[in-house]
């Protein structure tokens, strides 16, 4: 069955759902340690969030890029993540989605959060015909997502490594049997009707 252009694919259970980011040591490993986001987290920031691990490996280049070098797989409550879908904006003007450009730009600035559609990747990163969720939390959302929402934080980094290694010495078999279980993530039209890049 073909996949569909715009899917949220996510390791998740009934009550959770994680997502990934990478950061510093600095941050990182304090983060893993305490269970939340230590005093140099700069919540002032926008944060993004990818539910999708091999987009996550796409960004910080398997954990080798500076200042990524620790990912962290961040279980946060589903009702927190669908509050920031239905607050949401795209991250970029479409047109159809929005009624015009201006509207879209008060939008943009509102909004606590917002949403962007990149390629999917395979385990050698090359993009996939169809694209992966990212989504851009900043003010309310930031305060809410390292404050309320956050339930668990681990380091994936060995496995990120792991990972990687098997590709890299081309068993992509192995290497598949290890990424994280991600499957569709089903939420109501009305959560992503606003949403379709």
């Amino acid at each position: 069955m073909e996949e569909p252009q715009h899917r949220i694919r996510a390791a998740y259970s009934e009550s959770t759902i994680t997502v990934y980011q990478a950061y510093s040591p600095e941050i990182g490993l304090p983060a893993v340690r305490d269970g939340r986001f230590p005093a140099a987290w700069k919540r002032e920031r926008m944060t993004w969030i990818k539910p999708s691990f091999m987009w996550m490996m796409y960004r910080c280049g398997w954990g080798t890029k500076a200042g990524q070098e620790t990912v962290l797989a961040v279980e946060i409550a589903r009702d927190g993540f669908e509050w920031a879908l239905r607050h949401a904006c795209l991250s970029s003007y479409v047109r159809g989605v929005h009624p015009d450009q201006a509207t879209w730009q008060r939008e943009l600035k509102r909004a606590p959060a917002r949403v962007q559609w990149d390629p999917e990747r395979d385990l050698r990163l090359q993009p996939l015909p169809y694209r992966s969720l990212q989504l851009g939390l900043s003010g309310e959302a930031v305060r809410r997502y390292a404050d309320e929402w956050t339930v668990g934080i681990r380091d994936v980094t060995p496995l990120v490594h792991e990972i990687h290694a098997l590709v890299s010495d081309g068993d992509q078999d192995s290497a598949a049997r290890l990424l994280p279980r991600e499957r569709p993530y089903l939420v109501g039209e009305e959560l992503l009707a606003h949403l379709r890049g």
